[in-house]
């Protein structure tokens, strides 16, 4: 929760990431909350009242995990609504001529995400987006298992990275004072 709470605000890429993490977390323990607080929970340093907080907040996300159906796989919800409303920001950027800059580095990153969906039968099922976060996900986990990442993916992945970071910053840009307003004139 608190890493959440931090990550939503700093940096809405790396909150996404974070939830989807904290999903596979929740499968691996067995949407188990006594696990959870032995794994996770007891080894923050906090107070009764944010200890509290805390495991709500882990029982509130495995209510919602079981209520949506998400035990073996997919994503809650309120990530997806997290996705949803980075794809609208995206396509406003898209089309707006104020930011030319975003959609240079969209098409500089697009033959890296054609790329992926050839390779990969399930991200012909999603969005660009989705799937950069997709690839950006399966590279978190292959480096936390220690294992190589080639040289051609590791560019894909900086491209893709450096991407998702520009529009995580014009997402935080957007949060503080919209960049796009409705003008009914």
């Amino acid at each position: 929760m608190l890493i959440a709470q931090a990550k939503r605000k700093e940096n809405i890429a790396e909150y996404l990431l974070y939830m989807w993490q904290v999903e596979d977390i929740m499968r691996a323990l067995g949407m188990d909350i006594d696990k959870i607080k032995a794994e996770i929970i007891d080894r923050y340093d906090v107070d009764e009242s944010t200890r509290k907080e805390i495991i709500d907040w882990w029982e509130s996300l495995i209510i919602m995990m079981q209520h949506e159906n998400k035990k073996e796989s997919g994503h809650l919800q309120i990530n997806k609504n997290v996705l949803i409303r980075l794809n609208d920001l995206h396509n406003e950027l898209l089309k707006s001529p104020k930011y030319p800059e975003y959609g240079a580095e969209f098409y500089k990153t697009l033959p890296f995400i054609v790329e992926l969906r050839s390779k990969t039968p399930q991200a012909q099922q999603v969005g660009e987006l989705e799937t950069c976060f997709n690839a950006l996900y399966g590279t978190l986990m292959l480096k936390l298992q220690g294992k190589e990442i080639g040289k051609d993916t590791q560019a894909a992945i900086s491209q893709i990275s450096h991407f998702i970071g520009l529009l995580a910053a014009y997402y935080k840009k957007n949060e503080e004072k919209p960049l796009f307003t409705d003008d009914l004139e």
